[in-house]
């Protein structure tokens, strides 16, 4: 029989429909009304009479001979908890949670994953369901987001849900409005208890009753869906009133105009394209002519009374978007810039700043601000949309480019800007703070979200010191590929010109430490709302996003949050992300051609493709000897500089930068040293007037390096030659050395190792964190690396060694070492040594019965020996 609300149909009834395809994806819903087709069927059905009754199940428990768990069973149930989404159980797990469903609380699972796990939906399954749904506390509102993706179609269990949201605040409410309108697909009709949750809230706030009017709009798009989203429409401006529907019509008309000023932009010729725009911009300023104010639909609080034409523009991307100068009504002299965009779909970009916020929220729930820059974007109708632009940031192409040809290649480029901008000692200390914690922040965002092609093109930084990312067209590890190499091959951006801003160029090398500790935290936090993260990207499944469709999208956040792992687990697995990132080179040559495509290059040389770096480039290696050199390119300052690419012979490659005069300083000086035979012919330094000089130096001095580097070996590894290709100096050498050791804070500590130890159900756990002040006897730097020994230890069966860090002496390691099958603490020793390359550097003993466990300490490295 069919069912209506609580009562069986009979008579006869119309049913209105339309001619339509299958629906592309499998969903449980009674929501879809249309189709493109525009053909409408009316169907009359006759439902006999009949005596039959339709009774609601009642909530009743069958325990049956269930025995009570065990406490193993029980730990079962809460690691198979830690999935935190219905999609990523098998069907084994499932049988197992509802096999075990009154052992399940708030503690050890969530409701959603065992009512999920329902075998199915008949009438006696479904009463035992209102059973759980019934005694079940929540842990938090939050949890309930679960039982109202397309798994849930039954009415009271949604209305439970409800129930519980209607605890969270308006604010809140805000953060979660993109999910709770994709779900309303679900919904059975206009009475339901999250329907009414929403026009309720929007009769509260301006704030919902906005977000929601252009949510609801734009999901009037989704085919199969447009006729129900227009009856929720309909009913939101029922409830809104006059006023706020007069606000409506105007950002409507708005974007409209908008809509047609970029239409023609784009389809005009180059030459007439600023032409067209000047001309069309006059339509924009009738139209604040005749309503005075308006607001911008990215946020009911900008309000703009017109544009200032001059400083609107168009940028010269494939889709030519506009960039809109809006003057702000409550702040005359701050105009508010916007891009607006048509052939891009931005839904998939509202998702990933609506998660960054979510998670932003987060940490400031926790007392950590991570500086975030998070900027507004709203998709207004099928591939169109606004974005608002930040004030004061530049892209860090463009500052790679202000730097010279190989400024993604030099490590200073970002540090030298700031100081541009920062001439006073106390502001620039700022910059670094917040360049410090927003660089932690998006690290971690675009980790999890899996963000890519990220290039210096669409990071940016503010003159204030934060960084931030654009541009979110492809995530959840979805990478561009080069034939079968993934162009994104570093798990996010994070390069040594990044480090080098935050050390201070080496003088604070503890400040490296201090931000793994921000990451790693930072990370952990996020990890603990797990839950609440895959439950806002499960019920956005069925948006038509087309990198987020499948339950392997979901898993691909689930294996980045790792909510199975221990905190320290985490701590380790994403210092070495960190590590990865920093260690990836293709990011710097990918930074690199971006600078060259966009920079005038003399030559007709290219530099390599990233698709064919060979893996031998990410390797470091101390082999000094040069393979060979050649100019790629020159550009034209006061006087040519030429861009190097030089090969080690160990397959390392560097860029350098040289001017024909330093070339002749060289020769000079090899002069000194060779007899003149022994040296190759160096080009005349004569112009010509009637050619190209420069094409003709390039071909010349090519020739110059391809002989000086292949003839004796005495020459080409001279101490002259190999510090000219590969920027070594005394002088340079002698600076950063002294940076590194007489840094403020490396003063006035001894050599130490930082731990955490902890004992567990005969588990022994040691973290190495970090070390400080270590040194080799001739007071160097170390390449360290630790070697642990449990003692006493009569078979030598347990060494354990961390991996060595590069030379540095405060290096960072989040490594974990795991002695199993340990009966008792008392009477055991930790011994601790750090050796660099054989060499001794320090040593430790430590008694484990008097160890406070669980905690970070410092240990001072002695000499000491057992």
């Amino acid at each position: 029989p069919c069912v209506s609300c609580r009562r069986l149909i009979h008579g006869t009834v119309l049913l209105s429909g339309a001619l339509h395809s299958t629906l592309p994806t499998a969903v449980i819903t009674p929501g879809i009304c249309n189709t493109e087709t525009p053909t409408s069927v009316t169907l009359q059905i006759d439902f006999p009479e009949t005596d039959l009754e339709f009774i609601k199940p009642e909530p009743e428990e069958r325990r049956g001979d269930l025995v009570e768990p065990t406490q193993e069973c029980l730990k079962h149930i809460a690691r198979l908890s830690q999935k935190h989404s219905l999609l990523l159980l098998s069907e084994q797990q499932r049988r197992i949670l509802w096999f075990y469903r009154y052992s399940c609380n708030n503690r050890n699972c969530s409701l959603p994953l065992v009512l999920g796990s329902a075998p199915s939906w008949d009438r006696t399954t479904v009463s035992e369901m209102y059973a759980l749904l019934r005694g079940w506390r929540f842990s938090n509102p939050l949890e309930a987001l679960g039982l109202l993706t397309f798994s849930f179609p039954d009415q009271d269990i949604r209305r439970a849900a409800v129930q519980q949201i209607e605890n969270v605040s308006n604010d809140e409410l805000l953060e979660y409005l993109p999910q709770l309108v994709q779900v309303l697909k679900f919904e059975w009709s206009l009475e339901s208890s999250l329907v009414k949750l929403l026009l309720n809230r929007s009769l509260q706030s301006i704030q919902v009753a906005h977000q929601l009017y252009w949510l609801l709009k734009n999901a009037q798009n989704e085919v199969h869906f447009r006729m129900w989203y227009k009856k929720l429409l309909a009913a939101l401006q029922f409830c809104a009133g006059q006023a706020l529907n007069n606000e409506f019509s105007k950002e409507e008309k708005l974007i409209r105009i908008l809509e047609d000023i970029a239409t023609k932009v784009k389809a005009a010729s180059d030459p007439k394209r600023k032409e067209v725009l000047n001309m069309e911009l006059s339509r924009l300023q009738q139209f604040f002519q005749e309503v005075k104010l308006c607001r911008l639909p990215l946020n009911p609080a900008l309000l703009v009374q017109g544009i200032e034409a001059e400083s609107c523009s168009y940028f010269t991307s494939n889709a030519f978007p506009l960039k809109i100068s809006f003057i702000n009504a409550n702040a005359p002299n701050g105009n508010i810039n916007v891009i607006f965009k048509i052939g891009d779909d931005l839904r998939q970009d509202m998702l990933v700043l609506q998660i960054s916020r979510v998670m932003d929220s987060i940490w400031l729930q926790e007392g950590l601000d991570m500086q975030m820059v998070i900027y507004r974007c709203l998709s207004t109708g099928k591939g169109q949309g606004l974005v608002q632009m930040v004030p004061d940031a530049t892209t860090l192409a463009k500052i790679h480019r202000e730097s010279g040809l190989i400024g993604p290649l030099k490590e200073n480029t970002i540090k030298k800007w700031f100081h541009h901008h920062h001439p006073l000692e106390s502001s620039y200390q700022e910059a670094i703070r917040n360049f410090f914690y927003s660089c932690a922040g998006w690290c971690i965002v675009t980790f999890i979200l899996g963000v890519c092609d990220r290039h210096s093109d669409n990071i940016m930084l503010t003159k204030a010191g934060h960084m931030f990312h654009i541009d979110f067209g492809r995530f959840l590890g979805h990478a561009q590929m080069f034939g079968t190499i993934r162009r994104d091959r570093a798990p996010f951006i994070f390069t040594s010109e990044m480090e080098y801003f935050i050390t201070e160029g080496g003088k604070n090398p503890r400040r490296f430490q201090e931000f793994v500790e921000l990451c790693c935290r930072a990370y952990n936090i996020v990890r603990k709302h797990s839950q609440l993260l895959l439950n806002l990207l499960e019920m956005m499944l069925h948006a038509g996003l087309p990198e987020l469709n499948s339950i392997q999208d979901l898993k691909y956040v689930y294996d980045n949050l790792r909510p199975q792992d221990s905190d320290l687990q985490a701590t380790s697995y994403f210092t070495r992300k960190i590590k990865e990132s920093l260690e990836c080179f293709p990011v710097k040559l990918n930074n690199l051609i971006h600078t060259l495509v966009q920079t005038s290059v003399g030559s007709s040389a290219k530099p390599p493709a990233p698709e064919t770096v060979p893996q031998e480039w990410m390797m470091l290696d101390t082999e000094r000897s040069i393979a060979r050199a050649t100019i790629l390119g020159f550009s034209k300052k006061p006087d040519s500089v030429y861009l190097i690419q030089v090969v080690q012979t160990c397959n390392v490659v560097t860029f350098v930068e040289k001017s024909f005069d330093q070339f002749s300083k060289l020769h000079s000086h090899l002069q000194k040293q060779f007899s003149s035979h022994a040296l190759p012919e160096f080009p005349h330094s004569w112009h010509i007037p009637f050619m190209d000089l420069e094409h003709k130096r390039v071909k010349d001095l090519n020739l110059y390096m391809k002989q000086l580097l292949s003839g004796s070996r005495k020459l080409a590894n001279n101490e002259l030659v190999v510090s000219f290709f590969l920027n070594w100096s005394k002088n340079n050498l002698a600076e950063h050395s002294s940076s590194l050791t007489l840094g403020p804070q490396s003063a006035g500590h001894k050599p130490g190792v930082q731990l955490v130890i902890s004992y567990e159900n005969t588990c022994l756990t040691i973290m190495l964190k970090h070390m400080r002040n270590v040194r080799l006897p001739d007071g160097s730097a170390p390449s360290a690396h630790a070697e642990f020994y449990l003692l006493p230890d009569p078979y030598e069966s347990s060494q354990r060694k961390t991996r060595t860090a590069p030379k540095g002496s405060d290096p960072t390691y989040n490594e974990l070492i795991v002695y199993d099958r340990v009966t008792e603490l008392q009477g055991r020793v930790l011994k601790l040594v750090v050796k660099s390359k054989g060499t001794f550097v320090g040593a430790v003993n430590i008694q484990l019965s008097s160890v406070q466990l669980n905690e970070e300490k410092w240990y001072s490295l002695g000499n000491s020996v057992i």
